[in-house]
């Protein structure tokens, strides 16, 4: 009876320990767990601010899954997340109209850069858009390095491919499957070019030896981030009252003031900014 006992028991906490290890990190340690998958929010620590201002009135406790924003999609989805935080306007679009997301809700923006090698074999700091500057670059067969992960960045990186009418292939053109920050310093490590968001570059920039920033400013690369959550999760009313936080006064100012004290410059744009270029 007592081995059957034990056997219930560890039975019964399988689902919870393969849950917290399924988490990249926790944050709080209040009563209702709720999910929230993202990438770089998380890694630069944007994400850990939040759950904390957040937790601090509330009696909860953060999941942060780590996921680029086409497997944070999937996994809210599946119900796997409760909710995510993301940067692919068009997948978000349609999850909303599918009908098993809801609430999304813009929550602010940063931008990204093309950074690549002092030297700037391919000249893209002299190109006027974005698609000529990927053009340039798979003219002269420079190296250059994607994500390729279904990532919001390697969805915007595909349509400059696409705008620029390249098929991008060769032996320049290195897929890494990694996050943002390692990409960013494989890129640095061998000389090649890369699409970084403007908060990874903020916050990485100490650590970059050999690459700058050779172009930015098109409109295209403008980068838009949504909160969706999932309407019917058991976690829907913890999930509103986060997107709340989010979108009021004290999520925004948080938002628009990190990495500032630590960086000189604040990691990302409020609302407010981001809302001239949603789409």
């Amino acid at each position: 009876m007592r081995k059957l006992f034990i056997i219930a028991l560890l039975l019964f906490a399988l689902p919870l320990t393969a849950t917290a290890n399924d988490c990249k990190a926790t944050y709080g340690n209040g009563n209702t767990v709720f999910t929230l998958a993202t990438g770089s929010p998380g890694e630069l620590g944007l994400l850990e601010a939040l759950a904390d201002k957040f937790n601090s009135t509330n009696d909860t406790t953060m999941c942060w899954k780590k996921a680029g924003s086409g497997k944070s999609l999937k996994l809210l989805k599946a119900g796997k997340v409760d909710i995510v935080m993301v940067h692919a306007p068009a997948a978000e679009k349609k999850a909303i109209a599918d009908g098993w997301a809801g609430m999304r809700t813009l929550i602010g923006s940063n931008e990204f850069y093309v950074v690549g090698p002092v030297a700037d074999p391919a000249n893209i700091a002299k190109a006027q858009s974005v698609a000529e500057a990927y053009g340039n670059i798979a003219k002269a067969g420079a190296l250059f390095y994607s994500r390729g992960d279904n990532s919001g960045t390697h969805k915007k990186e595909l349509r400059i491919w696409k705008k620029a009418n390249i098929a991008p292939k060769g032996k320049w053109y290195q897929t890494t499957h990694e996050f943002m920050q390692a990409t960013l310093l494989k890129a640095d490590r061998n000389k090649g070019y890369f699409m970084t968001d403007s908060s990874t570059w903020v916050a990485t920039k100490k650590d970059i030896k050999n690459l700058k920033v050779l172009f930015k400013g098109d409109p295209m690369l403008i980068n838009t981030y949504h909160a969706l959550l999932s309407p019917t999760g058991p976690q829907a009313k913890v999930t509103k009252k986060f997107i709340e936080l989010l979108k009021g006064e004290e999520g925004q100012n948080l938002l628009r003031t990190f990495g500032k004290a630590e960086h000189g410059e604040a990691m990302y744009n409020d609302a407010a900014y981001a809302s001239q270029y949603d789409h």
